[in-house]
């Protein structure tokens, strides 16, 4: 398949301190992939760079063969989409309003959105379960239903690509699964090529396909899920003791944490 980003010696961060050094990454059409790494890696950073929210200092982001910062915004919105980790919203808008906002970038200036964007913003609330909170405020809703109303205005925006800023973050873990399940089969039968950042190596490991694991910056080891979570890239990156075998289901990599104290126990033995 071709690529859709490529991200060329890319340095860049908050004022003069860069967050990301030198990295150069490129995702296929297509492709799932997910960024891993601890806090402070540059996981976010790499995303809002990726996303024109922050300007590379070095180097350059190339969106199908087409530098990201030459394209007009509008255009740029149009393919790509971004759900950030903040989901906070300044005013008291409904679940309804919320989701058209994903419909600007396909409206003209002054536009009114048409029968259409609605019908694709309810498809979206649909997808995400939660068509049935449409007419409600987005204030009156927990954390975890405004995660998945922010996940169908993207959805709404029908973009080619999609980044995710630890999307299951405030979900409980049926939900979690839900979200993932949507985005996996957004993925596979429409061909949305999904970047996003995840906390939780396990979830990381069973829907992408392809990881990145950053460290100090840095991209530390990229490719499939079982070339990257093996134990030793994990303990060297994370500073912990895992243990790394077979998921009998999905055969990909699963992790598991070994407590201190019982790694206190074991060494004594």
């Amino acid at each position: 398949m071709a690529d859709i980003l490529r991200i060329e010696n890319l340095s860049g961060g908050y004022g003069l301190h860069d967050i990301v050094t030198d990295i150069s990454l490129t995702v296929r059409e297509g492709d799932f992939l997910g960024l891993i790494g601890p806090n402070g890696s540059g996981k976010t950073t790499l995303l809002r760079l990726a996303t024109r929210i922050l300007h590379g200092r070095k180097g350059r982001i190339l969106f199908r063969e087409n530098d990201i910062y030459r394209m007009p915004l509008k255009e740029f919105c149009q393919q790509v989409a971004f759900v950030s980790q903040d989901i906070g919203t300044n005013f008291s808008f409904t679940v309804m309003e919320i989701v058209l906002m994903g419909r600007i970038p396909h409206l003209k200036r002054l536009q009114a959105e048409t029968r259409r964007d609605r019908d694709i913003a309810r498809d979206a609330l649909s997808e995400t379960d939660s068509l049935h909170l449409k007419d409600k405020l987005i204030d009156e809703l927990s954390a975890g239903e405004r995660q998945r109303v922010i996940i169908a205005r993207a959805i709404a925006q029908q973009p080619r690509l999609l980044f995710l800023d630890e999307p299951t973050s405030h979900l409980d873990i049926g939900h979690q699964i839900q979200t993932l399940d949507l985005l996996k089969k957004l993925n596979r039968t429409q061909g949305l090529t999904i970047v996003m950042v995840q906390h939780d190596l396990n979830l990381a490991s069973s829907y992408c396909d392809r990881i990145a694991l950053l460290d100090t910056g840095k991209i530390f080891k990229y490719g499939a899920p079982e070339d990257v979570l093996t134990y030793r890239n994990i303990e060297s990156v994370y500073k912990t003791v895992v243990l790394v075998n077979e998921n009998p289901l999905t055969k990909k990599p699963n992790i598991v944490l070994v407590p201190g104290d019982k790694l206190c126990a074991q060494r004594s033995i």
